[in-house]
């Protein structure tokens, strides 16, 4: 056993506990990590963000989705999708990745302890490894454990025809028939994926509406976009037994309303659970919430002053994006760097089949602020970049003031939606107004002109 000091140890090497210790290391600081064998770069790496990601680009490349426009929809690509097509390409993609992580920890002096982390006091923290046992000692602690799947004890998970969502990604076959449990953004995202390589998909969720912080308008176009594409939503139901019937080799699962859906697999996506419930915190004097977030400030510390976390583990937004910037904050705060706050404008993508993204204001809020505003649409098939790109249902969509026509929001379904925001997000930011894009010029042909056409289709109506 050897006994270790640092000045900053971090728990988990995700979004959130990598760019901490980076920070950390720049600032001239003795910094270590701990994180779970094979999970260097976390859960976003191995299970989550970057594995999802994966799979929906490789269904685009391997399918022919995005030329079915050209083809027809009878158009399959190179033939029938296969798990062996798709778990080659999201293996491929997180060892690189991994890789890249671990080289800049190793670049910027980061010790790395691989193992599960238990805290056996508030600056003395346990490494367990596989054959033997470390102990470090922190002057400051960084918690960065990120989330797990949310499961329940009464869903008979069998990581093969009972899953939730980090186990699909591992699953030896594609079913014919799914049943998805959960319409939150991860179970939306996998239904769609499930979806667009014809599998037929029944999405279950007890709350009557989907995604509440989006857009209606585009949430109503993803509704009927995976309607096209065979999958039935049952909303306003609650699932109240799950099982498998061994006579017909099927999946069920009985609804409170007396329905029964049956299918060949059942992948349950009803939230995540923080890991804070893991690490001994009795022993550092802190607690966590029925869900193991641990409570922060806006400093990112907790009740324990040298003891800051962030990430997923504190909750919302628990964003890939927003957690590498908590811990950056985190780690200049701690340390006493000059740092901003955290920006309270940020976008949201949802990366669904066709994909989502957001920021600013929705119509429903704007509303219910009583503040006079209208709306600039630009839709894609007006667009000629979208035609080449095989996308002729999307739309973007831009709210303005109307008496100053300061830009609010923007909000835009449709291929590379994520990546187009951030040019709203910019003009957001710097309080510009939507006569901004009818002025501007942009490379033609290409998706960003449609801020240009939403522009002059807003001011068109003044």
């Amino acid at each position: 056993m050897s006994d270790l000091n640092y000045d900053l140890v971090v728990i988990g090497s995700g979004p959130a506990g990598q760019k901490g210790a980076i920070c950390a290391a720049k600032l001239r600081k003795r910094v270590a990590v701990i994180d779970r064998r094979m999970m260097i770069g976390g859960v976003c790496v191995h299970t989550g963000t970057i594995p999802s990601k994966s799979v929906r680009e490789a269904i685009f490349q391997l399918t022919g989705l995005a030329v079915r426009t050209f083809y027809g929809n009878s158009y399959r690509g190179n033939g029938d999708i296969s798990i062996p097509d798709l778990a080659f390409r999201v293996n491929t993609i997180i060892s690189r990745e991994t890789d890249v992580i671990r080289a800049q920890l190793k670049r910027n002096g980061v010790a790395i302890y691989q193992g599960t982390a238990t805290f056996v006091d508030p600056h003395t923290i346990e490494v367990h490894g596989d054959a033997e046992k470390t102990t470090v000692h922190g002057e400051n602690i960084l918690i960065a454990c990120g989330t797990r799947p949310a499961r329940s004890s009464e869903i008979p998970f069998d990581g093969k025809r009972i899953l939730d969502t980090d186990e699909f990604t591992f699953a030896t076959s594609l079913p014919r028939e799914v049943i998805v449990v959960g319409a939150g953004v991860v179970g939306l995202e996998y239904a769609s994926f499930m979806a667009a390589i014809g599998v037929e998909v029944t999405l279950i969720d007890q709350r009557a509406t989907i995604l509440d912080f989006v857009d209606r308008e585009i949430v109503e176009a993803l509704a009927y976009h995976l309607r096209q594409m065979g999958t039935t939503f049952r909303l306003g139901e609650k699932v109240t037994r799950v099982g498998i019937d061994d006579q017909r080799d099927r999946v069920f699962a009985e609804l409170e309303s007396g329905k029964k859906v049956q299918g060949d697999m059942l992948l349950y996506a009803v939230g995540r659970q923080a890991n804070g419930d893991q690490l001994g915190l009795e022993a550092a004097g802190l607690e966590t919430d029925s869900r193991g977030k641990i409570r922060v400030n806006a400093s990112y510390q907790t009740e324990v002053p040298h003891v800051y976390a962030a990430g997923d583990v504190i909750g919302f937004p628990a964003l890939a994006s927003t957690s590498m910037e908590q811990g950056r904050l985190a780690s200049c705060r701690m340390f006493g760097a000059p740092s901003e706050h955290m920006p309270e404008l940020f976008p949201y993508g949802i990366y669904t089949i066709p994909e989502i993204s957001m920021v600013g204001q929705t119509e429903e809020k704007l509303t219910a602020a009583k503040v006079p505003y209208e709306v600039g649409i630009s839709k894609y098939v007006e667009l000629a970049k979208s035609m080449m790109l095989g996308d002729e249902t999307g739309m973007l969509k831009m709210l303005f003031d109307r008496n100053t026509r300061k830009l609010l929001g923007v909000h835009i379904i449709g291929q590379r939606a994520t990546e187009i925001v951030h040019i709203g997000q910019a003009v957001l930011a710097h309080g510009g107004s939507i006569e901004y894009f009818r002025d501007t010029v942009f490379n033609y042909p290409t998706l960003a002109e449609a801020y240009k056409v939403a522009a002059l289709d807003g001011l068109n109506k003044l």
